[in-house]
Formats: structure tokens, C-alpha cells, sequence
């Protein structure tokens, strides 16, 4: 199994040697990572983690002074994994927080905003970072390639990715066959992915969740309407809507809403829907053939450019907003990226080197997106 640093480490080192003793949260889906991290993290500081998934571990954090200066006593760095388990924990950590000198690292699945109103207490004491499946750039950084064989290098990335996705135990297990990767893309998504979710939000019906996802996965690329899936699902909209947004809290799927103007040409409400890992999307349609093979191609490599963009989004937190845009006539802006200035480029994803008509009505820059020269231009865009 090969070795990668992530993106996630750098800032990491910054916080530990920096001033702040804010509640430095690593949010991300599970086996993303983060609790290979933490270990790295707690071997380097000759310290323990504190995981609670683990009933004893989470009876050492009562929200009491007594109990908290004893772990602050011992432990200036606080590593805990899995916290989302334990969302009572929050008074803790906040008291760990305003009375104890000490710096604390929390991984999660599942933000704690999310399991707990206590989370608000946090305002102000928090800082909030990300490890998620791996990025083509954590990839390259980890990889020894000269110059000369750049161009083969990030060609075959971006293949292999859309095919078998970049859980870092996918990628990293090299001598693993195309079958043993789709058994353990699987397993994951079995075990984790859907079970993990359902488990936490304590869902009552999984084979739903797993069929909405599914919907989901024969959409990429086009507009997902929730209603469309709940009429073909005999479901309820609201129950629909309610499984998404806890697709998108939990690292599965992308969202990415319609443009507006006061302009009146720009007619969606939908949003469209991506995954982070197309790995796990090709266990959903049940297809893993070469992308040359595959009607659904396009369609692929526009998923494939919109998650390498988030991933890059959240591991450098860039200040960027992504839209898709579409006028009533059909024309479509696949991406529109917006600055926090109110600044404006869109991009058009193409498997190929052809374009279309420019149509955003707002003044930006244009910028055309395939598969020669994505890997550049995400860098240059995304900052």
C-alpha cells in the first residue's frame, strides 16, 4: 500500500505551531482518510487519540471541570476520531476550550452541526477543514514524475479515477485486481457509505436511500428533479429532499444549484447532483468499462471535473461559489465560478476540444475545460 501525505497535513502542522487553540474540525465520508491522519499525527506527537466509537473513551469526556483537567492535565493536543458519535461531547470541548490551555483535532463523518443545536455553543472556537476521497493534485504531489511524462501521467489519472474513483485505499492498494477493486468499492459503499448514513441519521428504510442514489447516479450531469424521483420511487418529496441533503451533509453527493440573474432567461430551480467518488457511482449503475465503451461518458467527465474542483475548493478553502446556469431556449453554462468580489468565470466541461457559444449575460471570463488541459486550468481557477 503506498503512502500519501494529504492536503489536510499542512494545515494541520500550521495549527499545531500556531498561537490559536481553536477546535480544529477534519470533516469528511468515512475510510476518506482522516483516521490514517490522526494516526500519523498522534505516532509524530508520541500521543493517543481518543476514538469515540468507543464507549470508555467517550465517558472521559463528562462535561465536567473535574473530569476535563484531568485529560488537560495530560494531553496539551487532544486527537479525537469519529466524533460525530458523541455529539453530547460539544460542552466538553468548549469548556476544554475556554478554561484549559490545550489544542484539539476532531475527525468527523458527519458534521456536528448537524446532530446537535448544542454545535452553535462552538461559535467563534472552531476552524473547519476537510479530507475527502483523494484529489488528482494530492495524487501528482505524492508521485515522482518528471516533466517529460506529465501529459501520460495525468491522462491515465483522470481515466482510472472515473472508472474506480480515489478512496485512498482504492488507489493505494496497487496490486489489487479491477475485481478485487469493484469488491472493495462495494464493501465500502455497503459498510460505510449507506450504512454508515443510515445508522447515524437512523433512516427507516435503506433500500430507498440506496434507490434515490441510484436515480441520482443515471442523472449526472442533467438536473435531478425530486419530484420525478419521489413519483418513481412512490415516496413523498419531503422524504426525497430529506435523503438528498443527507447525501450532500455527509460527503456522498455535490450539489450544484441553478445561477440567478434579474435577468428573466435563466429559468431552472432544479439543482444537479454529483458524487464525490465516481467509484462509488459505478457501483450504483453497475458499470466499469473502459470510458470509450460508455454512452454515459460525458457525463462521467463532467462529475469527474466538478469534484476534482470541489476537493480543490475545500483542501486550499478557496472563497469561491459554484453554479450551473440554462436559459429557457436549452443553452446551458455548465460552470459558473463566483468570487466573493462578485466576479464571474464560467466554464464549459468538454470531453473534447469543441465549444459552444458563449451565453453568460453578466461580464466574465470564459474558459473551456477537457481532458488535455483540466489539470492546469483547476489549479489556476481554483485558489
Amino acid at each position: 500500500m503506498l503512502s500519501l501525505t494529504r492536503s489536510i497535513e499542512e494545515h494541520i502542522d500550521r495549527y499545531i505551531y500556531s498561537d490559536s487553540n481553536k477546535i480544529f474540525f477534519v470533516w469528511g465520508p468515512r475510510r476518506s482518510g482522516k483516521t490514517t491522519v490522526l494516526t500519523k499525527l498522534a505516532k509524530k506527537k508520541s500521543t493517543r487519540i481518543f476514538n469515540f466509537d468507543v464507549i470508555s473513551d467517550r465517558e472521559l469526556f463528562l462535561p465536567t471541570r473535574e473530569a476535563l483537567a484531568k485529560i488537560a492535565a495530560i494531553y496539551k493536543l487532544i486527537l479525537i476520531d469519529e466524533v460525530q458519535n458523541y455529539p453530547e461531547a460539544t460542552i466538553a470541548l468548549k469548556i476544554l476550550h475556554d478554561e484549559f490551555n490545550v489544542k484539539i483535532i476532531a475527525t468527523g463523518s458527519s458534521e456536528l452541526r448537524q446532530k446537535t443545536r448544542e454545535f452553535d455553543t462552538l461559535a467563534g472556537r472552531t476552524t473547519e477543514h476537510y479530507c475527502l476521497p483523494l484529489s488528482v493534485y494530492e495524487i501528482f504531489n505524492n508521485s515522482e514524475v518528471k516533466l517529460i511524462e506529465k501529459d501520460a501521467f495525468i491522462k491515465k489519472l483522470q481515466s482510472d479515477i472515473q472508472i474506480f474513483g480515489s478512496y485512498p485505499e482504492v488507489y493505494t492498494e496497487v496490486n489489487l485486481t479491477e475485481s478485487e477493486k469493484i469488491d472493495l468499492l462495494q464493501d465500502i459503499f455497503d459498510k460505510y457509505v449507506l450504512k454508515d448514513v443510515i445508522n447515524i441519521y437512523d433512516l427507516k428504510n435503506e433500500k430507498l436511500a440506496k434507490d434515490i442514489l441510484s436515480k441520482i447516479a443515471l442523472q449526472i450531469g442533467s438536473e435531478v428533479s425530486i419530484r420525478e424521483i419521489a413519483n418513481d420511487l412512490k415516496a413523498t418529496v419531503s422524504t426525497v429532499s430529506n435523503y438528498i441533503e443527507i447525501f450532500i451533509k455527509n460527503y456522498i453527493l455535490i450539489p450544484l444549484p441553478s445561477f440567478k440573474t434579474n435577468l428573466r432567461r435563466a429559468v431552472s430551480e432544479n439543482r444537479k447532483l454529483f458524487f464525490y467518488d465516481l467509484g462509488i457511482r459505478n457501483i450504483l449503475v453497475k458499470d466499469f468499462r473502459d470510458l470509450s465503451l460508455r454512452p454515459d461518458k460525458g457525463g462521467v467527465f463532467e462529475n469527474f471535473i466538478v469534484s476534482e474542483i470541489e476537493k480543490q475548493r475545500k483542501n486550499i478553502k478557496a472563497k469561491q461559489n459554484f453554479y450551473f446556469y440554462r436559459e429557457y431556449s436549452g443553452q446551458e453554462v455548465d460552470l459558473v465560478i463566483e468570487d466573493y468580489k462578485k466576479q464571474y468565470k464560467t466554464m464549459e466541461i468538454k470531453l473534447n476540444e469543441k465549444t459552444s457559444k458563449d451565453i453568460f449575460p453578466i461580464e466574465h471570463k470564459f474558459e473551456v475545460l477537457n481532458a488535455k488541459n483540466y489539470f492546469d486550468l483547476i489549479q489556476k481557477t481554483i485558489y
